[in-house]
């Protein structure tokens, strides 16, 4: 429809009253698709019901205040009606503006999941990815289809920059994701290698298997992947769950890149520093596969290491090992001792561990030491009577 058409419509509704004008307005940019200008409308509408100024119909400054949570309800479904419409029409970041207005964002996790996206890096995945995985709608899903479009560099690069800001179950999602990437990758690429120099040999069920007795494998510096994916994925898996089948892969990759030349085992920061033999002890912890002997690795780099700064990086995984294994009566004196007063942002995550445990005795000491009377009062009036 022309504008000029439009406004002559509009002003034919004139004589029926100001709300067929609105009525006729909302029709029309429904009809033309026209989802912005629609919501707009939509609040008109509500602007003209409540008899607030039209003029500025989405603003909330001109609602009367006794009217304001009447307003606030529009918008909502005004907002939701929008969302729809753009997601129907496969608009995901359009959809995505009105959704996160609303703090709505499960109907546009739910469409994500049924999306199947083409193997060449196009317009629609890269519109996926974006609102997948950089604005945290679904990660997984925006990993799944980097790998897929992109390749294994570019996700962990992405990925890299998303991960801290991750929700817990979406980093181990993801990291489950890169440890089967690459763990297939490496699996395939050892396994030629094997077959080539052993063609009758009995096919290997893990990359553990495939390797061990065969150090001729490693031999001349050789490797069979990227070493720097090989590194970033393995610090990714340290987001797994112990339930999770990816931490005995992850377990595997550790155990390769412990077998791997010198030059291509990258340092990382404490208690990293012999990055695969480290993740090695932390896995193996976390799969109770020789956990007193990876539990005493991690001490005594915690015991021996001089600055105190390190000292906290090293005290944060062991802390987070015991936790993980629900040994709290260990956890919190370590916490006490090494995180409270050297991380003032520890503070919450320490009064959660007390609160999971049912510690308060030490969250109230750690709060009497720090002067927090508020964490004290909490911790006082949560403690079981005569404890």
């Amino acid at each position: 429809m022309s504008a000029s058409s439009a406004t002559e419509r509009l002003q034919e509704e004139l004589a029926a009253g100001p709300s067929a004008v609105v009525e006729q307005l909302v029709q029309i940019l429904r009809d033309e698709k026209n989802y912005h200008r629609l919501f707009d409308a939509l609040l008109l509408r509500e602007k003209l019901a409540l008899g607030a100024p039209l003029t500025r119909p989405t603003a909330f400054d001109d609602v009367p205040d006794e009217r304001r949570d009447d307003f606030e309800k529009a918008y909502v479904v005004a907002a939701r009606e929008v969302a729809d419409l753009l997601l129907a029409e496969g608009k995901l970041s359009q959809a995505w503006v009105y959704f996160h207005a609303i703090r709505e964002l499960t109907p546009l996790r739910e469409a994500l999941d049924k999306i199947v996206p083409s193997r060449e890096a196009d317009d629609k995945s890269e519109e996926l990815i974006e609102v997948a995985l950089f604005k945290g709608v679904h990660p997984l899903k925006g990993v799944e289809t980097m790998l897929k479009t992109h390749g294994t560099c570019s996700t962990i690069t992405a990925l890299d920059q998303q991960f801290a800001q991750l929700k817990s179950e979406d980093r181990s999602a993801c990291a489950a994701a890169m440890v089967r990437q690459l763990h297939g990758d490496l699996m395939h690429n050892v396994s030629n290698e094997v077959k080539q120099r052993m063609p009758f040999a009995s096919p290997a069920t893990s990359l553990r298997e495939l390797v061990a007795g065969r150090d001729w494998l490693f031999a001349d510096s050789n490797y069979h992947i990227d070493v720097s994916h090989l590194n970033a994925t393995v610090r990714f898996a340290r987001a797994l769950s112990a339930d999770q089948p990816e931490l005995k892969l992850a377990r595997d990759l550790a155990e390769y890149g412990a077998c791997l030349a010198s030059q291509f085992q990258y340092a990382g920061e404490p208690p990293f520093e012999e990055f695969y033999p480290a993740h090695q002890h932390y896995f193996r912890f976390l799969l109770n596969e020789e956990r007193p002997l990876a539990e005493a690795y991690f001490r005594q780099k915690l015991e021996q290491e001089p600055d105190a700064q390190d000292q906290t990086l090293i005290a944060y995984v062991l802390v987070d090992l015991l936790v993980r294994a629900d040994r709290f009566d260990e956890a919190i004196p370590l916490a006490e001792q090494h995180l409270v007063d050297a991380d003032g942002d520890f503070a919450s995550a320490f009064a959660e561990l007390c609160e999971k445990a049912h510690r308060f005795d030490a969250l109230k000491r750690s709060a009497e030491r720090r002067g927090d009377l508020v964490t004290f009062t909490a911790a006082l009036l949560s403690q079981p009577a005569g404890s």
